[in-house]
C-alpha cells in the first residue's frame, strides 16, 4: 500500500507514477533567466480527475497533457495541479507538457535553502531531498525514479555537467546546448545540472570537470578515484552507473553532495584531509544511486552506507583500519545524546552525523560477527540483488538472513530499533 512520505508530507503525488523526463532549459548566467520546456511521461496510479506536480519559484505559462489545448492547470507556491479535459483510469499512460520560466533560487525548507544555487560564475544544483521542483516540474518522491534526458542551452564560454551520458556538445550563434540521457532510473533529488566555466580533464574511467586553473590540484586530489572504484568493485561489485563525473566549482561549498553518476566538491576540497568525503561521495553510486530508499526514514541505508565505505577505503589504502575509526567514533557517539532511533531518525535529524556514524557502526558490528567473507558476501548480495531498486530497512535485514543465516534479528535490532548505543564490543 502507498504512503505519503512523513518527513516530506508535501511534496510528490501518489495518484501517478513517471515514466520518464525530458527537459529543455535555456538559461542565462548574466540575468538567472531560467526557459524550460519538460515533457513528463506518466501513468496513472488509480482513477484520478487530476494531478499535481511540484513547481517551486516558477512560474507555468501553458499546460498539455497528450497535446490537448483544453487542459487546465492550477498553480500555487509549491504545486502545479494539471486538470486534462476528462478523468485518468488506473493503468492509463499519459503526457503532460509544461512550458515555465523565472528566476530558479533555492528554496526554503528544514534542511536549509536547497535545490538550483548560483554561484559566482555559474550554476550548481543541490536537491536533496526536496530541491528538484526548484529548477523542474516533478513528482518529488523519492520512490518515483524515472529515465532522463536533458538539453541544457547557455552562454558560449560555460559548460555544463549533468545526469546522464553527455552528447557532443552543438554551438550556434553564440550559445552552446548540451544534452545528457540516462536511461537508468533516478530520483528526481539525485538529477542534476552543474554550470559554469569548466574544461574536462580524464581519469580513467571518471572524468573531472572543473576550472582550468584548477586543474593541478583538481588532479592531484582526485588521482585515487580509479583506485578507489576498484576498490569497492571489489567489496561491493561493479560500477553500477553509466558515467562517473566529478565536478569542482570555484567557489568553496560546505560539503559535497552527490547525484546519480556525479559528485559535486567545492575548491575548498582539494586538500588530503576531504579524501574521505571522496570516497563517501564515490560510494553513494552503489547506495543510495543504485541501491535506492523509498522513503526518507531508511536514509541510514544511503549515509550510513557511504560512512563505511569511508572506512573500507582508508583501511585499504594504508590509513587506519576499519576497527580503529569504530573505536574512535563509538567513543565519539557515546559522549552525544541517546535519542535517535536509526530506523526512523525523524526529518529534523535525517542528517545528522549520528545517522552516518551509527549505521556504519551497525555494518562494522555485523562484520566482526559474521567474519569478512561473510559480511562482503552480503554486501553484494545487497547490491546485487537491488541494483537500481528501491529498498528498506527490513530488506536488509531480510539479506543478512538470506546470506549469513538467521540469529542476527537481536543484534541487528539494538543498533537500528532502539535508541541507547549498544557496546561495540
Amino acid at each position: 500500500m502507498r504512503e505519503q512520505d512523513h518527513y516530506a508530507p508535501q511534496s510528490g503525488d501518489l495518484t501517478f507514477d513517471v515514466e520518464s523526463y525530458d527537459l529543455d532549459i535555456q538559461y542565462r548566467v548574466r540575468t538567472n533567466r531560467l526557459q524550460g520546456r519538460a515533457v513528463i511521461n506518466a501513468v496513472a496510479a488509480i482513477d484520478t480527475r487530476s494531478v499535481a506536480l511540484d513547481l517551486v519559484g516558477l512560474r507555468a505559462s501553458r499546460v498539455r497533457v497528450d497535446g490537448d489545448p483544453r487542459t487546465l492547470m492550477q498553480q500555487g507556491p509549491r504545486k502545479l495541479r494539471v486538470i486534462p479535459p476528462r478523468a485518468f483510469e488506473a493503468g492509463e499512460p499519459f503526457s503532460i507538457e509544461v512550458q515555465y520560466a523565472g528566476a530558479p533560487a533555492p528554496r526554503r525548507s528544514r534542511w536549509g535553502a536547497i535545490g538550483w544555487e548560483e554561484l559566482d560564475d555559474g550554476v550548481l544544483v543541490a536537491a536533496q531531498p526536496i530541491g528538484a521542483p526548484t529548477w523542474f516540474p516533478c513528482n518529488d518522491r523519492p520512490d518515483d525514479r524515472a529515465r532522463y534526458r536533458m538539453a541544457v542551452t547557455v552562454d558560449e564560454g560555460y559548460a555544463v555537467a549533468a545526469t546522464g551520458v553527455g552528447a557532443p556538445p552543438q554551438r550556434t550563434r553564440g550559445r552552446t546546448k548540451w544534452e545528457f540521457a540516462s536511461d537508468l532510473p533516478v530520483a528526481t533529488y539525485l538529477a542534476a545540472v552543474h554550470i559554469g566555466r569548466y574544461v574536462e580533464t580524464p581519469l580513467g574511467r571518471a572524468r573531472l570537470v572543473h576550472p582550468a586553473v584548477l586543474r593541478a590540484r583538481v588532479t592531484h586530489a582526485f588521482r585515487d578515484v580509479p583506485r578507489m572504484i576498484g576498490v569497492f568493485e571489489a567489496a561491493f561489485g561493479p560500477y553500477p552507473q553509466d558515467h562517473c563525473t566529478i565536478v569542482v566549482t570555484p567557489d568553496p561549498l560546505e560539503i559535497p553532495l552527490e547525484a546519480q553518476g556525479l559528485a559535486v566538491f567545492g575548491s575548498n576540497h582539494l586538500d588530503p584531509d576531504s579524501e574521505r568525503l571522496v570516497a563517501h561521495e564515490l560510494a553513494h553510486q552503489w547506495f543510495g544511486n543504485s541501491v535506492g530508499i523509498g522513503h526518507w526514514r531508511d536514509i541510514w541505508l544511503n549515509e550510513g552506507f557511504a560512512c563505511y565505505s569511508e572506512w573500507l577505503w582508508s583501511e585499504a589504502s594504508g590509513g587506519p583500519t576499519a576497527a580503529t575509526l569504530a573505536a574512535q567514533h563509538h567513543a565519539s557517539l557515546r559522549r552525544l545524546p541517546q535519542d535517535l532511533v536509526l530506523t526512523d531518525p525523524g526529518p529534523d535529524l535525517m542528517f545528522d552525523d549520528r545517522v552516518y556514524k551509527r549505521g556504519a557502526l551497525t555494518l562494522h558490528v555485523l562484520r566482526r560477527r559474521v567474519g569478512d567473507e561473510v559480511f562482503f558476501a552480503v554486501l553484494r548480495r545487497w547490491v546485487q540483488q537491488h541494483r537500481h531498486g528501491l529498498v528498506s530497512t527490513d530488506d536488509f535485514r531480510q539479506c543478512v538472513e538470506d546470506v549469513a543465516g538467521a540469529g542476527h534479528a537481536p543484534l541487528l535490532a539494538s543498533w537500528l530499533d532502539r535508541p541507547p548505543l549498544p557496546p561495540l564490543a
